[in-house]
This record gives C-alpha cells, sequence and structure tokens, in this order.
C-alpha cells in the first residue's frame, strides 16, 4: 500500500476515490450476476442440444443398420456437405459472443426413385446430427468467452471489495485523525502562545 499524505488535499482525493468505487461496484456486481446467469443459460442449452442429438440417434438405430456397407454409409455422408455456417454476434453483459443461425448445406441432388427408401431420412437425420454438433460447438465458445469475462469482473470487483475501498477507508481515518492531532495541537500552541503574550503584557 502506497503512503498517503496527511493533507486535506489527499483527504479529498481519498473521498472521491472512495465515493468512485462505490458507484461502480454495483454496476460490477451486477454485470458478474448477469454473465454467471448467462453461463448457466449456455450449459442448460448444451444439455438440451446433447439430448436433442440422442434422440436423433435414437431415432435412426432402428433403420441405421440398412446402411449394409461402407458404401452405401459414405453415400450418405457425400449427400451431406456444409457450404456455410451462419452465425451473428450477440452483445452479452460487454461480451461480443457468436450465435448460431443455422447451417446451409450444399445441394446435392440424388434421384429419390433410384436411392433406398430409408435414403432420404437418413440424410435428413444426419444433417440434424451435424447442425446439433455445431450449434453446440457455438454455444461452448459462447460459454468460454462468458467465462473469461467474468473471471475478468470477478477480479475487479475483489479488487474494489477486499483492496481499494477499505484502503480509502483506512486512509481517510488516518489523515482524519492526523487532521484532527494537528488542530488538537494548533489549538493548544494557540492557547499557551496568548498565555505567554498576556503574561509579558502583564
Amino acid at each position: 500500500m502506497a503512503k498517503v499524505k496527511l493533507t486535506k488535499t489527499a483527504l479529498k482525493q481519498q473521498r472521491d476515490n472512495l465515493k468512485q468505487f462505490l458507484r461502480f461496484l454495483p454496476t460490477l456486481q451486477l454485470k458478474k450476476q448477469q454473465l454467471q446467469v448467462e453461463m448457466r443459460q449456455c450449459l442448460e442449452h448444451i444439455a438440451r442440444n446433447e439430448e436433442h442429438e440422442r434422440q436423433g440417434k435414437k431415432a435412426i438405430a432402428s433403420w441405421i443398420g440398412l446402411f449394409g456397407s461402407e458404401k452405401e454409409a459414405l453415400r450418405v455422408a457425400d449427400a451431406v456437405r456444409i457450404q456455410k455456417i451462419d452465425t451473428d454476434f450477440l452483445n452479452i453483459a460487454g461480451v461480443e459472443v457468436p450465435r448460431f443461425q443455422g447451417v446451409v448445406f450444399e445441394n446435392r441432388p440424388y434421384d429419390l426413385f433410384l436411392e433406398d427408401l430409408w435414403f432420404d431420412d437418413a440424410v435428413a437425420a444426419v444433417k440434424r446430427i451435424v447442425e446439433l454438433r455445431i450449434e453446440r460447438a457455438i454455444v461452448r465458445r459462447q460459454f468460454d468467452l462468458i467465462r473469461q469475462e467474468l473471471l475478468v469482473t470477478t477480479q475487479r470487483v475483489n479488487l474494489f471489495e477486499k483492496i481499494k475501498i477499505p484502503e480509502c477507508r483506512e486512509n481517510i481515518r488516518t489523515i482524519q485523525i492526523y487532521l484532527g492531532d494537528m488542530d488538537t495541537s494548533s489549538v493548544a500552541r494557540s492557547k499557551i502562545a496568548k498565555k505567554k503574550l498576556r503574561e509579558a503584557v502583564a
């Protein structure tokens, strides 16, 4: 802790600092709470996404054996090619995070009359699973960015609560005691000087 000057100017500076810290602290605490809520929502989103993928896999489990060979599985995979991933950005408590909008798949035409009956359903199911996995990766990225910001915000809250505000209060107390002692000492010196002056005149 830097040594504080024991002056009225320093006292005013410390009071101004304290007022500023006390004004900013609630904003930081609110930001911290908001980030914690957003992190919980990300985790819930990820859990829902994983559950949807499990349900999707379960739904196709009954006919996935129809793929028969690796060649047929590759035909399905070949029909599912990503053209682009649509995202935009969202501001959460001052943090820019990516938000999943959707996946655009390449239009790879195939003849439904020539393909097996299950082929179209298999392609749709695989596309849905790919979409879920991409969405989950983006939500995890959101989570990581929010967690980083939460770490910084928590450090700032702790700095204000545990160091800066107590330090200012202690500095104000120290300066006030010193200035009070100086005032008392000044009054005492003044009385002594007046007494000596009276004695000299008398």
